[in-house]
């Protein structure tokens, strides 16, 4: 599916060193790295989510009107 065409030589050779390094093919490496990669940005994603899920709703028990509000933080400007 990759082909190291598409692979600048300065990071293709960082590669095959960090692979050699570590006993693993090259393939390897770049299966892990992107597994790590998407993990990450699974992870991120899902806090963001989180913290949204998190603050929906948390004014529902005040009352104020929201454009109302708006217009007062702006007119603080």
């Amino acid at each position: 599916m990759c082909t190291m065409d598409d692979i600048p030589d300065d990071l293709a050779a960082e590669l095959t060193t960090l692979a050699q390094r570590q006993g693993i093919s090259r393939a390897e490496l770049i299966r892990r790295a992107l597994a790590a990669y998407l993990d990450l940005i699974l992870a991120e994603s899902k806090a963001g989510k989180d913290a949204l899920e998190a603050a929906y709703g948390i004014w529902k028990d005040r009352n104020i009107d929201g454009v109302e509000y708006q217009r007062k933080l702006r007119d603080e400007w």
